[in-house]
């Protein structure tokens, strides 16, 4: 067995552990990566979710190193990919969710190049396959990790002076043994007014396994019919409006019966445009390339099982029903799904198995929306954003605030049976204490695990916000070595976490909201 000594082990390479990478390794830290699949990138490559945004993103609201990642992206399409119109708004897909829908290659591409500098440098090593076995701690410290490729068998073990989990459902935090919360707290902890009157550790919110496709009309590409087609067919949860593969579902807001449509030509929401990442009018084509669109609809969100504090075979059960659930979405629309002009059914929908490589077509690993959360020093509330508790244009002005965001309070249905709850949650601000855990002092959250509740989970897990709880991991794990102090002391201590914020600030973090955005929306 291999034992590397390092000051930075960071474990899952999403978007926040790539932004922790980004910015332990600017200030010279030696770190090691450690990802999963054999991609970096995590929503935006692995699990193929464009990056989903507040509407000011294009100007502010995010880090100064996410700009630079979105700018890369945009300026591979507009350099490398020949559009009819270049500007500084182009939007790769003219996908609906985000001025920025692309290729989930394209973001792979973006962050290996990011972070290629530190690789040469020997300060940044990336470890792909790879998933930790157990954790040696020693009181309040975690002192190292064993982990091994899950293809060639190869075990390693790495020293380090801190840890960042990064991983898409907080996997290290069982294994360190650190006290974590799943699912929904009761109202009596926090007195959430959205909160459910006793707690629910099941209370977790559906994942998906999205899949992409290519409109390829008047072709026939018509899949082999899933072997659970037919349990998926029949499937009519008590929550939903109808058949669960149709083109209906329950509004998010008012939970009223909506109609959803493939295209925009007919009548309905176009999901083909929502998550589109190819739009093939805005380039010169030098084949016959068609519109490709990633499949991550209310419709395929899995909320029958979970996949972590499970047994492993109820694991395995739930994974290879939610793709089958994907893949049923799919045969359903090329086969039966119901056509403005009467016929049923869209041969030419092409799975684009080149997307992600994968035998089955499916994302190399399913978006998990909700992941254990850390006992933190500070849990963030649904007062604190809720426009019904603040009385301004923002949510609380935390004094340890580390960075901005905004998103509303978001939730999918779950696997206890409950439906959406999508409420208005005004623009946040992200505090420091919800990234350091009560029971450790040298492991900090990077991700969606941090000290939310159930109902922030909805407004704090997506991708420009992840990026910035990462980037900030890396950046205290740097001044805590430079300073021999501890994350919970940097919080405490009103010298340090100034000096911490100062660092923030000049190294590109909006700490509060500029006054543009107060212009803004005062318009």
């Amino acid at each position: 067995m291999n034992t590397n000594k390092i000051d930075l082990v960071i474990v899952g390479g999403g978007l926040g552990g790539c932004a922790a990478a980004l910015s332990a390794c600017a200030k010279g830290l030696k770190v090691i990566l450690i990802e999963e699949t054999d991609w970096i990138g995590g929503q935006s490559t692995s699990q193929g979710v464009p990056p989903d945004e507040h509407p000011w993103i294009e100007e502010f609201g995010s880090t100064k190193r996410y700009r630079t990642y979105r700018e890369k992206v945009r300026d591979f399409y507009t350099n490398m990919m020949d559009p009819l119109e270049k500007n500084d708004k182009f939007n790769p897909g003219n996908g609906l969710v985000s001025n920025i829908c692309h290729d989930p290659r394209v973001s792979l591409h973006v962050l290996n190049e990011m972070l290629l500098p530190y690789v040469l440098r020997n300060l940044l090593t990336i470890e792909l396959n790879t998933v930790v076995k157990s954790v040696n701690r020693e009181g309040r410290k975690l002192v190292d990790v064993s982990v091994v490729n899950i293809e060639t068998g190869k075990a390693a073990e790495y020293t380090a002076l801190y840890f960042v989990d990064a991983t898409e459902s907080g996997d290290l935090l069982p294994l360190a043994k650190l006290p974590y919360v799943t699912g929904a707290e009761g109202k009596s902890e926090w007195n959430e007014p959205n909160a459910l009157e006793e707690a629910d550790p099941i209370d977790i919110q559906a994942f998906t396994y999205v899949l992409a496709m290519e409109n390829r009309e008047g072709e026939n590409h018509v899949i082999e019919k899933p072997k659970m087609y037919t349990f998926w067919k029949e499937f009519h949860p008590n929550i939903w409006p109808d058949k669960y593969l149709s083109f209906f579902a329950p509004h998010p807001i008012t939970k009223e019966k909506r109609r959803y449509s493939l295209f925009r030509e007919e009548s309905g929401f176009p999901l083909w445009e929502y998550r589109r990442i190819y739009d093939e009018n805005q380039f010169r084509s030098f084949n016959d390339s068609k519109d490709v669109s990633l499949m991550n609809w209310p419709q395929s969100d899995y909320f029958l099982g979970n996949i972590y504090d499970v047994s492993i075979e109820e694991k395995e059960k739930n994974i290879y029903q939610a793709k089958q659930l994907s893949l049923s979405l799919l045969y359903w629309l090329q086969t039966e799904a119901p056509r403005p002009d009467g016929g049923k059914g869209y041969p030419g929908l092409k799975l684009h198995k080149e997307i992600f490589g994968t035998e089955d077509g499916l994302a190399k690993a399913p978006y998990i929306r909700e992941s254990r959360r850390i006992q933190a020093e500070y849990t963030i509330v649904e007062q604190d954003v809720s426009p019904l508790f603040n009385s301004g244009k923002t949510g609380k002005l935390y004094e340890d605030r580390i960075g901005i965001g905004s998103y509303s309070i978001d939730l999918h249905p779950s696997i206890s049976g409950r439906t959406y709850l999508d409420i208005q949650a005004l623009p946040y601000h992200i505090p420091l204490g919800a990234i350091i855990p009560k029971d450790a002092d040298n492991i900090l959250a990077g991700c969606k695990n941090i000290g939310t509740t159930h109902i922030t989970n909805g407004c704090y897990r997506l991708h420009p916000t992840e990026w910035n709880i990462g980037e900030a991991c890396g950046a205290l794990v740097a001044f805590c070595l430079e300073n021999d102090v501890t994350p919970k002391e940097v919080r405490k201590d009103k010298d340090l976490l100034v000096d911490f914020q100062k660092r923030l600030r000049m190294d590109g973090f909006e700490l509060e909201w500029p006054q543009s955005f107060y212009e803004k929306i005062n318009k």
